[in-house]
């Protein structure tokens, strides 16, 4: 069913038992139809561009990810996710995003977990899921830290809570954090010349093996 067309019968007056007037369909499959499409457009945004050809992000290449959530915390009304699920998804995004590039030195990404929140399904009323992390960018050969404040990132969805699981919505939120991140690394290399050697690539067996990385330290 267009969507158009979903939300015109959505708004006919004189629905009955659920159902509208002209053309018998449920409103619940109504509700169900314009989640699932609007959810399925939020999931794939933040990863459609890995589809498309790598544009190299200087002479970046990812060492080491490490993902922690020794403080993580649940904020106002939300499905519980354990800090388990939480670590294991962003760390599936940061490598799936991060290990298609392929510059000339390694860097280690900190991730550390902070706040969630996961939208309770409510009828007719679109909820809001977030993730909040920090990160600190390490050079490899420098052996020194990128950036001395830890870089916040802050996730909002606002999607109709139908439609999309539990397991989903964490995804969802994880690949977009994800992308956010590679957003402020390019600002970064744009505006302060990190991975200064832009347009320098090398097969991975040209670089030299990453030091073991520093565990990312939360913050307060």
């Amino acid at each position: 069913m267009p969507l158009t067309k979903a939300c015109e019968i959505a708004r006919e007056p004189g629905l009955r038992y659920g159902k509208t007037k002209s053309t018998g369909v449920p409103m619940v499959r109504i509700l169900a139809i314009l989640s699932l499409m609007l959810g399925l457009a939020a999931c794939t945004d933040a990863t459609s561009d890995l589809s498309r050809p790598v544009e190299p992000l200087g002479d970046f290449k990812m060492g080491h990810a490490i993902v922690v959530a020794p403080n993580l915390n649940m904020v106002g009304i939300s499905k519980e996710a354990s800090s388990e699920e939480w670590v294991t998804a962003v760390d599936r995004a940061v490598e799936t995003r991060f290990r298609r590039y392929d510059g000339g030195k390694f860097y280690h990404l900190g991730i550390s977990l902070e706040e969630y929140s996961l939208a309770v399904p409510v009828p007719l009323v679109p909820s809001k899921s977030g993730l909040s992390l920090r990160v600190t960018v390490w050079d490899d050969a420098a052996k020194a830290k990128m950036n001395e404040e830890t870089h916040v990132v802050r996730v909002v969805q606002v999607l109709p809570s139908y439609g999309m699981t539990r397991e989903q919505q964490i995804a969802s939120l994880a690949e977009e954090a994800a992308l956010w991140i590679e957003k402020w690394l390019r600002e970064r290399m744009e505006e302060d010349g990190w991975f200064a050697t832009a347009g320098s690539a090398t097969v991975a067996s040209a670089a030299p093996a990453p030091a073991a990385a520093p565990v990312a330290q939360p913050e307060g």
